[in-house]
């Protein structure tokens, strides 16, 4: 299966530069992979898309402020430091710019020492192994000194730092948001709970894997990132039952989706934590999720890749043409589709 079948003309300025406010006010494109129909919607719709019983599964997890800008000690030369996966406890993996400038064994001040990180290795995948040493709370130095890691193609400010967190995000780890999410307010989710959904939450670290540009002309031959998950036992046992009763497994985000087939096993999701590397496209058979909410995606990507799975490659591709045409908002701060 080759990568171009996964692509399509998108133009730069549906790129959403700002989020809309309120969250809930976005737009919303229904998908029915069953008759195939296509329905418009706003997001705070939701309510009643959804029926008592559905299970709407979220990740929890929280965006760290992972960009470091610093100076190496030696020659005072800017080096930027993107924090991607934490190896122990002040250990990381990284990504550093520019590169070549950062030798092993060189160190970088930021915040004017209240920070020093050391290059330790480069690993076979490009990337950087820093070593971290401080005097205090490592977490309280990053949220003092780091800024949050706004994906490349939104060159605007963001004035309110919380806008690129759910309002349900707890356990900090992630370096991009889970931005299917980020439509949901307090209300909305209580509304959904008062019609009888029950929500349900779940841990997954999104890394910079899910988002990176696929470079092999074959989709097989990808290889995804792997990302830490954690689904509990409470968690585990309200999806299995939804499952066993013939209820709606719905999954907020391309994140949740990989994490509950990552954990599927013969039709129940197995509590437990782990690294997940799964790679879904055009062929994978869901065992977990019956429906999908989530953004609109990059050409080429392996989201589109993953929703074309879910709802098929001509109806996905059907789907986009009429966003653009519609001139729904793309990506990070973009509208929202929901696939049923």
């Amino acid at each position: 299966m080759n990568v171009s079948e996964f692509d399509f003309d998108l133009p730069e300025e549906l790129i959403a530069q700002h989020p809309v406010e309120p969250r809930d006010a976005s737009r919303l494109m229904v998908v029915d992979r069953k008759t195939g129909s296509i329905e418009h919607h706003t997001f705070r719709d939701l309510v009643s898309l959804l029926v008592s019983g559905d299970v709407l599964v979220l990740n929890n997890t929280r965006v760290i402020p992972a960009r470091l800008i610093g100076e190496k000690l030696d020659s005072q030369a800017k080096i930027e430091v993107l924090l991607l996966k934490r190896l122990e406890l002040d250990v990381w993996e990284a990504l550093v710019k520019p590169g070549k400038r950062l030798k092993v064994g060189q160190k970088v001040s930021f915040g004017h020492g209240l920070l020093i990180g050391e290059l330790q290795e480069i690993l076979e995948n490009g990337n950087r192994k820093i070593r971290f040493t401080y005097a205090g709370v490592f977490e309280t130095i990053l949220d003092q000194l780091g800024e949050m890691p706004l994906p490349p193609y939104i060159t605007a400010q963001l004035e309110d730092q919380e806008r690129y967190q759910t309002v349900y995000a707890k356990e900090r780890g992630s370096v991009a948001a889970p931005t299917a999410g980020l439509h949901f307010t307090p209300k909305l989710l209580a509304d959904l709970r008062a019609k009888g959904v029950e929500v349900v939450e779940i841990l997954l670290h999104v890394g910079l894997g899910t988002f990176r540009p696929v470079k092999v002309e074959e989709i097989q031959e990808h290889v995804m990132h792997s990302e830490y998950y954690r689904v509990e036992t409470e968690a585990a046992e309200r999806i299995n039952r939804a499952k066993q009763d013939g209820r709606r497994v719905i999954a907020v985000g391309t994140t949740v989706a990989r994490t509950l087939e990552s954990v599927s096993h013969q039709g129940q999701v197995v509590s437990g934590e782990g690294w997940t590397d799964i790679f879904i496209y055009p062929g994978y058979e869901f065992k977990i999720v019956d429906a999908l909410l989530t953004n609109f995606h990059f050409p080429k990507s392996t989201l589109v890749m993953l929703v074309s799975a879910l709802a098929g490659r001509d109806l996905i591709l059907q789907a986009y043409k009429i966003a653009v045409d519609q001139r729904y908002r793309f990506y990070s701060f973009g509208d929202a589709m929901f696939i049923r």
